[in-house]
């Protein structure tokens, strides 16, 4: 295992075209993406396509990642099968590593109590409101939000970096992944963004150059 791997989460009815713009751009610029489950059975995503994990959720570690990745599911909101993932959530988020979550997986981040103290943002603010937690007051109505993390825990611990999106939003997903990884530059995480999310033509000088 490398510093560079990131680590997607599949689960049955997953939304699997939450992730794709990012562990696309992901593996072609040097990262590996491996997939865990809760356990190494098959899983079968929202689309219907068929998944092996390649891990456990018990022998992932994230001293051995980069990144947490947990996509939207119906499962999130129809009883606790995920919450497993939101616990490791935090296992990661403590060790001061970093978690992108989308869709569902923000309100199985908001039960488990992550949102409570930390800016982020999800598909409507009442949806995160109906899981009863207490970060009301930090949402942000915006396509993407990343809460840098560091210092600011009792004690100075530090604790991960978090990007929360919407579903209707992968490719702005993916932008604040790309920026909380260094995978481009300013000026070239502008034009990606630029050419997948506004078909903005004159983007691929900047990205080609």
């Amino acid at each position: 295992m490398t510093g560079t791997t990131v680590h997607l989460a599949v689960y049955d009815t997953f939304a699997d075209w939450e992730p794709g713009f990012a562990t696309a751009q992901l593996t072609q610029h040097g990262h590996t993406v491996r997939t865990v489950g809760l356990t190494t059975a098959p899983v079968t995503t929202m689309g219907g396509v068929r998944v092996l994990p390649d891990l456990a959720l018990d022998e992932l570690d994230p001293g051995d990642s980069e990144l947490l990745i947990l996509t939207g599911a119906s499962l999130w909101d129809t009883g606790d099968t995920l919450a497993p993932f939101a616990r490791a959530a935090r296992a990661f988020l403590d060790a001061g590593v970093p978690v992108a979550a989308i869709c569902g997986a923000t309100a199985g981040l908001a039960r488990e109590g992550l949102l409570d103290g930390r800016p982020h943002t999800s598909a409507v603010s009442f949806y995160l409101a109906a899981t009863g937690y207490a970060g009301g007051a930090h949402y942000v109505d915006a396509d993407a939000v990343t809460d840098a993390g560091g210092d600011t825990r009792p004690g100075g611990a530090s604790r991960g970096a978090l990007v929360t999106a919407g579903p209707t939003e992968p490719v702005a997903f993916a932008r604040e992944i790309f920026g909380l990884l260094g995978v481009f530059g300013p000026e070239k995480l502008d034009a990606w963004y630029r050419l997948f999310h506004d078909s903005d033509a004159s983007a691929y000088e900047v990205l080609e150059g």
